[in-house]
């Protein structure tokens, strides 16, 4: 039986622009891959919302089964061609992948390779900061570039539940009769895995203003998906992190917010020592955090679990009995800003 077909949204984004790049996009990427093409897809912040001029553009083609070095080696022809057109700047602002359907319907540990392209333990994830191989890599385009390559960056949870719950459909079937359901747990135990992976990896790059003030937005992107089970808009993240965070982190949240709503030239300008040594105590600050808030759900489930089994109050080797004055500080203040560098943008 054939998938249900939603009907492609005529205008996908408010810029006309960048529908004439999709459009282009769809036309050239069915033309080239014929029946191996399933649907187009908008994810990322098109779709979950508060896409500006500053955005990228996130897409997913689902294709039946995985590209052959001959169809991979004709999209990148396609992708160094849209370089060329007359759109700026979305020309050049395309991100995503071509996600085989078996591959894409839930996050698995196997198949963890493509076929024939098994990745040896020095493989390194050219499209997330050298991160070690887990799961499977899609064929994946980096914003700016014109060659795809072997990437874990869109096999996710978030990926999966931003299209499932909010994609755009360019062409195709409906993105949930293409993909199960991603929990709120699910989105958790995924959300953790990065925060911890992220700061290993040493927040690397950092080497611009703008890759600095971007840790800071998925920090605070993250605490917000452990404390709703949902995600996001940047914007609404950093919103959320404003009321709900350490008011000592203002300042850092702010100017990392004025970094991407502002000009493109201060965004490429060097990371400044000060925020970059700030940023690296921010995610130390959110791990921990994540680690409280996940011990009292834990304990708030167990405390309820009792209940519904008939047993009532806190019995003797309980975890938190010990702790009567409410949850520790962390161990992580603000650290101090420069006066002078108060409220300047980016």
């Amino acid at each position: 039986m054939p998938h249900p077909t939603s009907a492609p949204v005529r205008a996908p984004t408010p810029f006309a622009d960048l529908n004439a790049v999709l459009a282009g996009l769809v036309e050239e990427v069915r033309a080239r891959l014929g029946d191996n093409f399933v649907g187009a897809y908008l994810q990322g912040s098109f779709a979950v919302g508060d896409a500006d001029e500053m955005s990228d553009c996130d897409f997913i083609v689902a294709i039946r089964r995985d590209l052959t070095a001959g169809e991979i080696a004709d999209l990148e022809a396609m992708h160094a061609a849209i370089h060329d057109l007359p759109f700026e700047p979305w020309r050049h602002r395309l991100e995503g992948s071509y996600a085989p359907v078996s591959v894409l319907r839930r996050l698995m540990a196997e198949p963890r390779d493509p076929p024939g392209e098994v990745r040896g333990p020095d493989w390194g994830d050219p499209g997330m900061s050298g991160a070690p191989a887990r799961v499977y890599p899609f064929v994946y385009l980096d914003h700016g570039a014109k060659i795809l390559v072997r990437s874990e960056h869109d096999n996710t949870e978030v990926v999966r539940w931003s299209l499932r719950e909010k994609g755009v459909t360019l062409a195709g079937p409906e993105p949930k009769t293409l993909i199960d359901p991603v929990t709120p747990d699910m989105l958790r135990a995924e959300v953790r895995q990065i925060m911890d992976l992220a700061l290993s990896l040493g927040l690397e790059p950092m080497s611009m203003k703008a890759w600095q003030g971007f840790w800071v937005g998925l920090y605070c992107r993250m605490l917000q998906t452990l404390a709703t089970g949902r995600v996001a808009s940047k914007k609404a993240a950093t919103a959320w992190a404003l009321s709900h965070l350490d008011p000592g982190w203002a300042t850092l949240i702010i100017r990392a917010q004025e970094i991407k709503e502002g000009a493109r030239e201060k965004a490429m300008e060097p990371a400044d020592p000060d925020d970059v040594a700030a940023t690296h105590a921010f995610a130390r600050y959110a791990i921990e955090r994540a680690e409280h808030e996940a011990r009292a759900r834990e304990l708030i489930a167990r405390r309820l679990a009792e209940k519904r089994n008939g047993r009532h109050g806190p019995q003797a080797g309980d975890p938190g009995q010990q702790r009567t004055a409410g949850p520790a500080k962390s161990a992580y203040a603000p650290p101090p800003f420069k006066s002078h560098d108060r409220g300047k943008r980016g």
